[in-house]
């Protein structure tokens, strides 16, 4: 038996693929299936099972294209109800892999059909679980995702966790192996540890929500205190991952279409087209198209696509590094951005060769940004997440989050003011933002907060994450 972790960084997200004796199945595989075609044929074995943990929100899964090239089945646990042919399994039913087991174990909670697979080893030993979104390295799943009607609350769900944890998952030894469906960075909880495998046992000993003496109504209040609102994307690659899509070879043929600067200016204006630009952010900072959208390829790109852009039927025309139009165009189709419709041939030097206008931001090393201090001291800006503002910040300085932006633009001054965040990426999104609402007004600092720290630039207390309520 071999059991492979293949992990997304973008995404902070894990799918698995497992073989044994000329046998695979693949867990919650990604949106581009070539990688696990080619892994099977290099092994010389059969996709069996696609197996399905949850309908997940964060991305959108390649089971549906990995059924058709593979005529394997998709199997979902309890309450799923796909619109497409798929197994929905009993609780406690078992598939055979070779010569091991995997076990159905319905652990609702993050959502009604979640459910866990328990592999069982060829001589009967309990050995690893695949856990979805039940349960993570440092935290649980967020109980706030689940479509809910008016009788099934957030604190219903969390109670249906407490069960299925309790129940299902921590009566099982200790040195059963965890491989989550995500790890840190992943908008699906909120305390993930970075490493991404563990045991049970040392799981029961780290993570807040596994404690003996837990009751669930201390679960029930952890779980759901402190919940950021989930990204906006979210209930629509739910109801991708429900309902299908688009083949993905359909997604980056409609996508890789090199357009010329006229044509660019044209088919934007005609279609409504965003234009994206996910360059670097120096590059961005440099020169780029007026009123373009930056978010880089090189960070936790297609979250915050989903989580800015939200509308995943937005036609969209791509300003990329030249050979990485294709990797963006799929891993925008991660997250169901499916109408890529072209990029700008020759990038924004052939933008420029064409006599066309192009912007700048004001991007400023840390050190200016400290002499600047004094004099801007009301007016500065930081786009971090609420739990990092309150962590620690910059004295003065007002936090509008980056994911909350585009709601809050009356909150910026009419004066030159200073925009931040962590380490420069986040913040030049923002100002690529600020910019195509015409808001110009404003200086950008090169390596954010990181970099701030190293000035004299007052900051408060640092205060620990973890204990902030």
């Amino acid at each position: 038996m071999t059991i492979e972790q293949i992990y997304t960084g973008c995404l902070a997200q894990g799918a698995y693929y497992i073989y044994c004796n000329g046998e695979a199945a693949i867990i919650d595989p990604l949106r581009e299936v070539a990688p696990y075609l080619d892994r099977a044929k290099r092994d010389d074995v059969k996709i069996k099972y696609i197996f399905e943990t949850h309908f997940h929100a964060d991305f959108v899964s390649g089971h549906v294209t990995l059924a058709k090239e593979t005529g394997a089945p998709i199997i979902y646990g309890p309450n799923a109800n796909p619109t497409y042919d798929a197994h929905i399994a009993k609780d406690g039913e078992i598939f055979t892999l070779g010569n091991i087991k995997i076990k159905v174990l319905h652990t609702p909670g993050h959502t009604m059909e979640s459910t866990t697979y328990l592999v069982i080893d060829s001589e009967g030993k309990e050995h690893a679980i695949f856990t979805g979104d039940t349960l993570f390295l440092g935290d649980v799943g967020r109980p706030d995702l689940a479509q809910k009607g008016a009788d099934l609350t957030i604190e219903d769900l969390a109670g249906y966790a407490f069960d299925s944890l309790r129940n299902k998952i921590m009566p099982l030894p200790d040195t059963v192996i965890v491989y989550p469906a995500h790890g840190a960075g992943s908008a699906c909880g909120k305390n993930m540890m970075k490493e991404t495998v563990d045991t049970l046992g040392n799981q029961k000993k780290m993570n807040y929500a596994l404690r003996a003496d837990m009751t669930k109504a201390e679960f029930i209040a952890e779980v759901t205190d402190g919940l950021e609102a989930p990204p906006a994307y979210f209930p629509i690659n739910v109801q991708l991952n429900k309902e299908g899509y688009d083949h993905i070879d359909q997604v980056i043929e409609r996508g890789t279409k090199a357009l010329t600067p006229d044509e660019l200016e044209m088919t934007a204006n005609a279609s409504g087209a965003l234009v994206l630009d996910v360059r670097s952010p120096n590059a961005f900072a440099e020169k780029h198209i007026p009123n373009s959208i930056f978010i880089g390829l090189d960070g936790s790109f297609a979250p915050w696509v989903g989580d800015l852009v939200v509308d995943v039927k937005q036609p969209i025309i791509l300003i990329a590094p030249e050979g990485r139009e294709e990797e963006a165009i799929t891993r925008l189709s991660r997250v169901g951005f499916d109408q890529t419709i072209g990029y700008l041939d020759g990038g924004i030097d052939a933008w420029i060769a064409a006599g066309k206008e192009v912007e700048s931001v004001n991007r400023v090393a840390a050190a200016k940004f400290e002499r600047d201090y004094t004099d801007y001291q009301s007016r500065i800006y930081d786009v971090r997440k609420p739990n990092e503002y309150s962590a620690s910040h910059v004295s003065d300085a007002k936090n509008v989050s980056l994911s909350t932006i585009n709601e809050h633009l009356s909150a910026f001054p009419d004066e030159e003011f200073y925009v931040h965040c962590a380490g420069g990426y986040r913040s030049m999104i923002a100002a690529s933002i600020l910019k195509s609402r015409g808001i110009h007004n404003f200086i950008e600092v090169n390596g954010g907060y990181k970099a701030i720290k190293e000035t004299s630039i007052p900051r408060t207390d640092f205060v620990c994450p973890t204990t902030l309520k």
